[in-house]
């Protein structure tokens, strides 16, 4: 009788084990999720005041007062918004793993190096 319980204490610590890694790697998964769905979000927003403005822009707070949120814990910066182009990278707190998306002439920003082709690393 023993044996059993220790064997089924076993075999759940096992289970336990072989999951943490796959909680982890799934919260890691949605942090990123996250940071890509708020640069596309940006993206929209950017469009559309240029189409008010002729010019992007740098304040997020403007985007803001026009509708743009990011999700919780996610950070943006944009690193260059002119009237030819604009560069953003969004980070997590959560993660070293960052996000980066530049469209126009704008620099080409971290991982990004092809225009409007979001990369993370």
């Amino acid at each position: 009788m023993k044996l059993r319980v220790v064997m089924v204490i076993v075999i759940v610590g096992l289970v336990v084990a072989l999951l943490i890694p796959w909680f982890r790697g799934a919260r890691e998964r949605a942090y990123v999720s996250a940071m890509r769905d708020d640069l596309r979000n940006l993206g929209l927003a950017q469009a559309s005041y240029f189409y008010d403005h002729r010019v992007y822009t740098a304040d997020l707070d403007t985007l803001r007062s026009r509708g743009f949120e990011t999700s919780d814990g996610v950070i943006l910066r944009v690193n260059e918004a002119t009237a030819s182009g604009w560069a953003a990278t969004a980070q997590h707190a959560s993660t070293l793993i960052r996000c980066y998306v530049f469209t126009g002439a704008a620099a080409a920003v971290g991982a990004a190096t092809e225009d409007r082709n979001l990369r993370c690393d």
